[in-house]
C-alpha cells in the first residue's frame, strides 16, 4: 500500500468517525429535549410551585394577586419573588381580585393549577377548580395564548357554499343577503351573545339613508340574522348613521341596569346631530330618547360618528367625535348631557371619521400600559389610500397627548376602513389589556358604489382579528393576527416544500378546492443572494381561467410586502386607476426569511406579514370559479421553505 492510499483511507476513517460523533451529539441533544410524560409533569409542577409561592408573597406584599407571562413580556408577579421556571417552554398566570390560575407548557403538554386547587391538572384531561372571578372563557384564552387551539368544527358551517351563491359572494365574511352595507358598529357581549350592527340601506341604489342591521353570535365566527334594530326616519331627525352601543351596567342613564344605550349620528337636510336610543330587551329593539338630540350641532359641517368609551378611572363616559380635521373629546356622567373637554387636531389626513380610543399594554407589560387613539383617514399625501391611522399616548381624563406626532396605519391595503375594536368582558383585566379584537369594512369610497356584485352592494366586513401592542423598530405598534376562533372553519391542510422558486415557477403547489381558503408560506432568500444586485421578489399569483387577477409579493431588497390586482373582468366594471395601484408595507425580513399568511374568500384577500407586523386587505375579482396558484421569482432563485393550503368552511 503506498502512502497516498494510506492517507486517503485514514482521512476516510477520520471523516467517518467525526460524522459518527456529530450524529451521536445530535441524538444526545434531541433526546435531552424530549420529555417523557412524567418528566413533563414534573417540570410543569415545579414551575407552578414557583408561581404559587410568588402569588402568596405578592398577595402579602401588594394586597392583590399578580400576573406573569414568560414569553409575553409580563413579569409583574416576579417583582416580589423571582420565578424560576427554566424547565418549561412557557408559563402564564392570570389573576383577579379573589385568586389566580396558572398554566405551564412543556412540549405539547399544558399543566394547570389555581389558588383554590393545589393539585396539578393536565389540560384537556381534567377540569381545574378556579376562583369564581375567573371565567371558563378566561382560562380558554390563557390556554390559547400557550398554543392550544380549538379546531372543532363550528356549528352550522359547511365545506361548501350554498348552491346558487354568486361568483363574488364570500363564504365566511359578513355581507348582507341583499342591498347595501357599510360602517361596522362595535360589538358588545350581553346575556351569552355577541351583538353586532352594521349600516344598512334597504333602498339602495334608488333611495338614501342607512339604519342599524343586527347580527348575533356566540363565537364571533358564525352569525344569526336578527334584522333591523334601529330604523331610519322614525323620529324626525333623519337616518341612522355611525355611533356606538354600550351596556349601561350601573344604570347611569336611567333606563335600567344593563340597558343597551346607543349614541349615534342622525343627519337631516345635511345637519349632523347626536341622538340616543335605548334598548331594554338586550339590544334587539331600540326606542328613541324623548330628549333627542342629546347633542345639537354647533354649526359644523362634519360632526359625526360618536365613539363611547367607559373611562372608569375618572368615573365618566367619554365620547370621541369626528369633526373634520379634529377629534373632539366630550365627557358625561349619564350619556345624555355632554361637556366638551378637548380636541385632537391633525392636518394632512383628510376628513377624519369613525374614531376609537382604548388602552393596551405594550409588549404585554402592565408597567407599559398606554392609550391608543385611532380614526379612519385619507393617506393620499403619503402615497396611500384611505385607511385607519392611530397614535399611542396618554389620556388624563380631559386630554389625549400623543407619544409622538407621527401616526401609524393599522392596515396597508386599499380596503380596510371604519374599523371598530373591542374586548371580551369575560376575560380578566390583564387579558383585556394584552389583546383585543378588531374588524373593518373591506371597501374603498373611491369605488365603493361600482363593485360588480349584483346581488348585494357595499363590500363586506373583514375577518375578526386579534391585535396586540408590540415594540416594532423601537415604537409601540399594533400587530394583527387572524382570530384563533377561525381555526374552527379549517378543513384538512396540505403542504409543499422545501423547494426552489424560479422565474419559471414552482411545481407541486396544492390544488385549490374553491375560493375560500388560508395559505401559510415561508420564503427564504439564500445566503448567496443577500447583498447582491439581482435581489428577487417572491410573487404568489392568484389566477382564474389562466388570467392573474391578484398578486401577493415580497421584495427582499426593499424589505416590503405588497399586493397588486387587476380590474374586474366585466367590460363595464372598471373601478378606476386607484384600484390597480400596488399597495406596499415595509416589513424587514427576519434572517433572510419572510412569513406570509393569506386569507382568501372569493372576492377578498387579507395578508398578514411576519406574524401580523403589517397587514394588507384588498377586494379582488377573478374571472370565474376556476382558481389556481402560481409561485414565481421576480429575480434570482428563492427557497420556499413551506406552503400550507387549508380550505375554509362556509358560515352561510
Amino acid at each position: 500500500m503506498n502512502l497516498s492510499s494510506l492517507f486517503s483511507k485514514r482521512s476516510t476513517w477520520i471523516a467517518a468517525a467525526a460524522a459518527g460523533t456529530a450524529l451521536l451529539l445530535a441524538l444526545t441533544v434531541l433526546i435531552s429535549n424530549v420529555h417523557t410524560p412524567d418528566q413533563a409533569q414534573s417540570r410543569g409542577e415545579k414551575a407552578l410551585d414557583a408561581v404559587a409561592a410568588a402569588q402568596a408573597d405578592f398577595k402579602t406584599s401588594r394586597g392583590t394577586y399578580g400576573t406573569y407571562w414568560q414569553s409575553g413580556g409580563d413579569r409583574s408577579l416576579g417583582e416580589v419573588r423571582p420565578i424560576q421556571a427554566s424547565g418549561v417552554d412557557d408559563l402564564l398566570s392570570i389573576s383577579c381580585a379573589d385568586g389566580w390560575v396558572a398554566a405551564a407548557r412543556t412540549g405539547n403538554e399544558i399543566f394547570l393549577r389555581s389558588s383554590v386547587d393545589s393539585a396539578t391538572a393536565r389540560a384537556g384531561a381534567a377540569e381545574i377548580r378556579r376562583p369564581e372571578c375567573i371565567t371558563p372563557e378566561a382560562v380558554d384564552a390563557m390556554l390559547g395564548d400557550l398554543g392550544r387551539i380549538d379546531r372543532s368544527p363550528a356549528p352550522g358551517t359547511s365545506p361548501e357554499r350554498p348552491a346558487g351563491d354568486s361568483l363574488y359572494r364570500p363564504s365566511y365574511h359578513i355581507t348582507p343577503e341583499r342591498d347595501w352595507m357599510n360602517d361596522p358598529q362595535r360589538p358588545f357581549f350581553l346575556n351569552g351573545l355577541w351583538h353586532y350592527y352594521y349600516l344598512y340601506n334597504a333602498d339602495y341604489p334608488e333611495g338614501n339613508g342607512t339604519e342599524w342591521y343586527h347580527l348575533t353570535s356566540t363565537d364571533l365566527v358564525t352569525w344569526k340574522d336578527e334584522d333591523v334594530a334601529i330604523q331610519k326616519y322614525k323620529n324626525g331627525l333623519g337616518d341612522i348613521e355611525t355611533g356606538s352601543a354600550v351596556v349601561d351596567h350601573n344604570n347611569t342613564a336611567g333606563f335600567g341596569k344593563d340597558a343597551v344605550i346607543s349614541v349615534l349620528t342622525q343627519q337631516d337636510q345635511g345637519v349632523q346631530r347626536q341622538s340616543l336610543f335605548y334598548s331594554t330587551d338586550g339590544g334587539f329593539t331600540f326606542s328613541s330618547y324623548d330628549g333627542n338630540p342629546v347633542m345639537e350641532n354647533p354649526g359644523a359641517e362634519h360632526w359625526r360618528d360618536p365613539k363611547i368609551v367607559r373611562d372608569e378611572a375618572n368615573g365618566q363616559w367619554l365620547m370621541i367625535l369626528a369633526e373634520g380635521h379634529k377629534l373632539g373629546m366630550y365627557t358625561s356622567k349619564d350619556l345624555k348631557s355632554w361637556q366638551y373637554a378637548s380636541g385632537f387636531e391633525r392636518s394632512g389626513l383628510g376628513i377624519l371619521e369613525c374614531p376609537d380610543l382604548f388602552q393596551m399594554d405594550v409588549d404585554g407589560d402592565p408597567a407599559k400600559r398606554t392609550w391608543v387613539l385611532a380614526a379612519s383617514a385619507n393617506g393620499s399625501e403619503e402615497g396611500r389610500t384611505t385607511g385607519v391611522a392611530y397614535w399611542t399616548g396618554d389620556w388624563d381624563g380631559t386630554t389625549f397627548t400623543p407619544a409622538e406626532e407621527k401616526h401609524q396605519w393599522m392596515d396597508a391595503g386599499s380596503d380596510f376602513y371604519a374599523a371598530v375594536s373591542w374586548n371580551d368582558p369575560r376575560l380578566t383585566e390583564g387579558q383585556q389589556m394584552q389583546s383585543r379584537q378588531v374588524l373593518g369594512w373591506i371597501n374603498n369610497w373611491d369605488y365603493a358604489r361600482k363593485l360588480p356584485t349584483a346581488d348585494w352592494h357595499g363590500g363586506m366586513d373583514s375577518i375578526v382579528r386579534d391585535i396586540r401592542l408590540k415594540t416594532v423598530d423601537g415604537r409601540p405598534t399594533l400587530t394583527s393576527a387572524p382570530s384563533r376562533s377561525l381555526a374552527r372553519l379549517e378543513g384538512e391542510p396540505s403542504s409543499s416544500g422545501p423547494q426552489t422558486i424560479t422565474r419559471e415557477g414552482t411545481d407541486g403547489l396544492p390544488s385549490l378546492e374553491g375560493g375560500a381558503y388560508r395559505l401559510d408560506m415561508t420564503v427564504e432568500q439564500p445566503d448567496s443572494g443577500r447583498g447582491g444586485q439581482d435581489v428577487p421578489e417572491a410573487l404568489l399569483q392568484f389566477a382564474s381561467d389562466d388570467s392573474i387577477f391578484a398578486t401577493v409579493g415580497y421584495n427582499f431588497k426593499d424589505g416590503a410586502a405588497f399586493v397588486s390586482r387587476e380590474q374586474p373582468p366585466a367590460a363595464d366594471a372598471h373601478l378606476g386607476p386607484l384600484f390597480t395601484d400596488r399597495r406596499t408595507a415595509s416589513v424587514p425580513a427576519r434572517n433572510g426569511t419572510v412569513d406570509l399568511t393569506v386569507f382568501v374568500d372569493h372576492s377578498s384577500i387579507e395578508v398578514f406579514v411576519n406574524g401580523g407586523e403589517q397587514t394588507l386587505t384588498s377586494l379582488v375579482f377573478p374571472k370565474s370559479n376556476e382558481r389556481a396558484l402560481k409561485l414565481v421569482s421576480g429575480g434570482g432563485n428563492l427557497t420556499l421553505r413551506n406552503l400550507t393550503y387549508t380550505p375554509l368552511s362556509s358560515t352561510r
